[in-house]
């Protein structure tokens, strides 16, 4: 009769994107994630290459097991990214690395499996309300785009990711001046889906639409440097702008927390929101996510967290293979 053992052989995590694709390593007994390293994906031909490449960086033997998020729909066996050059099948990638299990995700898909395991240090909790045991959660952050998905649990008790395309649901205006910005934002986009104006080009597209409204000339200005205008209170445009994404926001993730149930909470994620630091708490984002009338009590009910995790979509994919890594 033989013996069961578990591996607590290293597992192979990915978090790839339209310029970086971050690689790290995590153990089966639940150790921390380590060996983190960043490529650039325009130096490879595709993710077999940057995971070879990644592997002898660290000195790291072959894998057996990886978990890889992408900023990318996952449908079917090829993968053609939509933000690089890079395009591949997942099972001849699988062969090339010597893998016996090769599980590709969305990258919000990864995040949401990360949110149960953060903790502490890793969230910023913004407003009032406490989370509900096994209610679903949603997630939502603005980066490059406007990345929405959902947990839920299933009636096995595991935790499901839901990834969907929320970033592209219809702008909700929620006052005049919201309305005036959606008619100038209609001018250009037939369609203004929500990464319109919540996003690093949603908020230059605010910036833009609030000087036609002023009657001012709009400067050519970068998702970075209207936040660093905004935070030094020195150009009212840009922190009309920066305040307005902040609200709609607020709004869309309402929208998100009243559609999915989800008093397990709102987690916000993305790069712009993390560099705001202080600011964000102080916005209009919690006002705004109250607000839907008769329902502001149900909503005053339900957290809303800012991630503050390095790497979440790293944890998500450790997750994913079933680790649960620990939290440094």
């Amino acid at each position: 009769m033989s013996t069961q053992h578990p591996d607590h052989g290293p597992r192979l995590l990915g978090d790839i994107g339209g310029t970086n694709a971050r690689f790290a390593l995590v153990h089966g007994d639940g150790s921390a994630i380590t060996h983190e390293l960043t490529l650039p994906t325009g130096q490879f031909p595709d993710l077999a290459a940057a995971a070879r490449t990644y592997l002898q960086s660290v000195g790291q033997a072959p894998v057996r097991q990886a978990c890889i998020a992408m900023a990318n729909p996952i449908d079917g066996d090829v993968l053609k990214m939509t933000n690089n050059h890079w395009q591949f099948s997942i099972e001849a990638t699988r062969q090339q690395l010597g893998l016996s299990s090769l599980l590709m995700l969305n990258d919000w898909e990864a995040m949401a499996m990360a949110a149960p395991a953060l903790q502490g240090r890793d969230l910023e909790q913004i407003g009032s309300g406490e989370p509900v045991p096994d209610a679903p959660k949603g997630l939502i952050g603005p980066g490059t785009g406007l990345g929405v998905s959902s947990l839920v649990r299933s009636r096995r008790g595991d935790w499901v990711p839901i990834a969907g395309e929320g970033g592209h649901v219809s702008l909700s205006p929620t006052c005049a001046r919201e309305a005036d910005i959606l008619r100038i934002l209609w001018r250009t986009h037939p369609h203004v889906s929500a990464e319109r104006a919540i996003s690093g080009m949603g908020l230059e597209n605010l910036y833009r639409a609030v000087c036609v409204l002023n009657g001012t000339e709009a400067e050519t200005l970068v998702a970075a440097q209207v936040t660093e205008r905004a935070l030094a209170a020195n150009d009212v445009a840009c922190e009309e702008a920066l305040e307005r994404m902040c609200s709609l926001l607020g709004n869309t993730a309402a929208n998100l927390a009243l559609t999915l149930g989800a008093r397990g909470g709102i987690y916000i994620g993305g790069g712009v929101i993390g560099r705001l630091g202080d600011y964000f708490a102080q916005s209009g984002f919690r006002a705004a996510f109250e607000a839907k009338g008769r329902f502001v009590n149900y909503m005053q009910g339900i957290p809303t967290y800012v991630i503050r995790a390095e790497q979440p979509a790293l944890i998500g994919c450790a997750m994913a293979l079933g680790v649960v890594p620990a939290r440094r």
